[in-house]
């Protein structure tokens, strides 16, 4: 197919403009950056599969995967930016999926009190989700994201040829995060998901361009609206406070877990919020097209342990997403006394459901 013209845009925010290039090719990271000052921060996996793009580049390279988002991997980062002697005019970019640019962009914002960074995402969830809006943190034990800070790149660059090596099961990783955001905002979006397939999408560098965008969009300006999270930007969490609890202690991946946390947030949405049970169904229908879980058997007791420990807590209520219909989504302060009877007896296990 042929390459479509680099689009660019700029995302405002109260302090920051980010410069955003869809469909770009990495070899324009050497404009937007120079060569002798950057560090870029990728992992085995990227690195393994993508070398040649890494030659001539002074590049750190960590073990893959969630387990490795600590503060083990902030250390890590930081003494190799020692060993390169690197100083406040240093310019950060992380090269890699969710993990990745939570790791690189805080390890940024720690290291002299903060040095410039970009992104350049190569997973799906990275690209829809994960790079997008200045949250970078790290976790603590089974605790998602419990430290952190939120503070946004210089850029974004998408090249979407990384996606070519991307494994099957981290497309479907990352259609949880845009199946999410037809939920709470976007429900021509979920009609258009209804009426492709994954395998469309896959196959198609314009198709899944144009998703990715739109993804984006919708990311930027609820953030934009709301930077700090104070009230529309917690719409993004639908299908995070359950799924998070379950993603560490379960060991799943967190597509899968968001998956699942959504179908919980249904049931919630259809106890406390009129939700219909139709819809519901056309949720669960959509994310196991593709090829999400809508049940699985976990720990309860655990991971309401985990619940308790959620930064949506306030007092002996938690604040959580429900919907309102396809495409519309709100906060609804739960008692943590009437969350516990929804959780403990009508999820059962989320597998009769």
């Amino acid at each position: 197919m042929k390459n479509k013209e680099t689009i660019s845009k700029k995302y405002h925010f109260s302090g920051k403009i980010v410069d955003t290039y869809f469909d770009a090719d990495f070899t324009m990271l050497e404009n937007l950056v120079e060569k002798e000052n950057a560090v870029l921060i990728t992992d085995e996996n990227v690195f393994a599969k993508q070398e040649e793009k890494f030659s001539g580049w002074r590049t750190i390279v960590l073990k893959a995967g969630e387990p490795f988002k600590n503060q083990n991997a902030i250390n890590e980062i930081i003494n190799q930016l020692i060993e390169f002697n690197a100083d406040r005019q240093t310019f950060i970019v992380g090269v890699g999926g969710g993990v990745i640019t939570d790791v690189a962009g805080f390890a940024a914002s720690v290291y002299m009190r903060g040095i410039k960074f970009g992104f350049v995402p190569t997973s799906i969830l990275a690209m829809v989700d994960a790079s997008i809006g200045g949250k970078n943190g790290i976790d603590v034990g089974v605790y998602k994201n419990l430290v952190g800070i939120i503070r946004h790149p210089e850029f974004l660059l998408f090249d979407y040829s990384f996606l070519e090596t991307l494994p099957n099961e981290e497309w479907i990783n990352g259609f949880a995060e845009i199946v999410k955001h037809a939920c709470i905002k976007d429900e021509s979006m979920f009609h258009l998901l209804e009426e492709k397939t994954l395998k469309d999408f896959q196959t198609s560098k314009e198709e899944i361009g144009k998703l990715i965008e739109r993804n984006v969009d919708i990311k930027y300006n609820v953030v934009a609206n709301d930077e700090f999270e104070t009230g529309e930007r917690k719409l993004l969490n639908f299908g995070h406070t359950i799924g998070h609890a379950i993603e560490n202690t379960a060991k799943l991946p967190h597509g899968s877990a968001v998956s699942i946390g959504m179908v919980a947030a249904c049931i919630i949405s259809e106890k406390i919020n009129g939700f219909s049970h139709l819809q519901t169904e056309k949720i669960k229908q959509l994310l196991s097209k593709y090829h999400l879980p809508v049940a699985f058997d976990f720990d309860k007791e655990k991971t309401w342990d985990i619940l308790l420990h959620d930064k949506k807590k306030s007092g002996s209520d938690m604040n959580f997403v429900v919907l309102d219909k396809i495409g519309k989504a709100s906060i609804k302060k739960i008692p943590l006394t009437d969350l516990r009877e929804i959780f403990f007896i009508r999820f059962q296990l989320i597998t009769d459901y």
